[in-house]
């Protein structure tokens, strides 16, 4: 959202979705996580690698590793979808499903010789993800998209050169006029747009102290079902005076904010682990916006003062050369 102080002192703000998260606006977007794009045959041999792996320090004998096999099928499925040959595709797929599962059973069926301890515990916390990852269909919901991120959820962009991201739906709240950042908040479980506008405005009125008068959001709010703000959704023309249709029309400015949150700020991808990860990354990298901005004003005012100094010494000068003596 963007936040904005108005002649009567109120608080306004604006919305809007990227898809890690203005008093005017708000606004969402999608923060990746630092995973590779999932593909079946990437999970299952990279399942298959570390179970092998924590075999190895339990150790447990295994029938069969396949260190040799696996990776081979693995490239193998690559080329035959490059090469559009699905069926073929498919039949290395399911061989190599069975590989990993063959090494997930072998496994479980010597638990027993684990002793109690935290080595155990990851066997079986390892099992149960990759038992997760084995039975998961094409539509199945809450499904892995990675083995060391498996909270992360894959959310539909719409658009042609990238149609899914796989991360974290992260909700920005910036101020109108100057686009300093009020709240940066995650939405795990990618929850409609419409639902995660409560919660950010809760968070502005807790970090500001301040209920927001007004927020300016986009389409994609429609059914937020806030009633302590008074909401303004794009495309809206009944009831508008010229000063709602100029905070309106000014909700598209948190789009660039956004774009230099990802750039400059490095909120397109998250680098630490788990949800817990997500939130305070989204909070870090609204605070390193605004300290940006403050430092570019710095900049900007140094840089007058320098110009004002360096003028000052120039007319002195001449005054020094009209009053030296002949």
């Amino acid at each position: 959202m963007v936040a904005d102080q108005n002649d009567r002192g109120g608080t306004q703000f604006r919305c809007g979705h990227r898809q890690e998260p203005e008093t005017g606006e708000r606004g969402h977007d999608g923060d990746e996580k630092n995973i590779a794009h999932p593909t079946d045959a990437r999970l299952y041999e990279r399942a298959r690698r570390q179970l092998v792996a924590l075999a190895a320090e339990a150790g447990l004998t295994l029938r069969q590793n396949y260190n040799r096999l696996a990776p081979r099928l693995a490239r193998q499925v690559g080329r035959y979808a490059h090469a559009r040959q699905f069926k073929r595709m498919r039949k290395a797929l399911k061989k190599l499903k069975g590989y990993t599962g063959r090494v997930l059973r072998d496994i479980r069926r010597q638990l027993d010789d684990i002793p109690a301890g935290a080595l155990r515990e990851r066997v079986l916390d390892m099992l149960v993800l990759i038992g997760g990852l084995l039975q998961q269909g094409p539509k199945s919901s809450g499904k892995i998209y990675a083995l060391h991120e498996p909270q992360v959820d894959c959310i539909s962009k719409g658009k042609a050169r990238q149609r899914y991201e796989f991360g974290t739906k992260v909700s920005i709240t910036t101020t109108i006029d100057d686009g300093f950042v009020l709240g940066t908040r995650s939405f795990p479980g990618n929850p409609y747009d419409g639902h995660t506008l409560a919660p950010a405005l809760e968070q502005v009125a807790i970090l500001t102290g301040e209920t927001p008068e007004l927020a300016v959001v986009d389409r994609g709010y429609r059914g937020h079902g806030v009633t302590t703000t008074r909401v303004l959704i794009s495309g809206m023309r009944r009831g508008l005076t010229p000063t709602l249709a100029r905070l309106l029309r000014r909700r598209s400015a948190i789009e660039p904010e956004i774009g230099h949150m990802k750039t400059d700020g490095r909120l397109a991808r998250c680098p630490l682990k788990g949800l817990i990860g997500d939130a305070i990354f989204a909070v870090l990298c609204g605070c390193g916006h605004n300290i940006r901005k403050i430092l570019a004003h710095l900049r900007e005012l140094w840089l007058l003062i320098l110009l004002l100094a360096s003028c000052s010494r120039k007319i002195n000068w001449r005054r020094a050369l009209e009053n030296c003596p002949a």
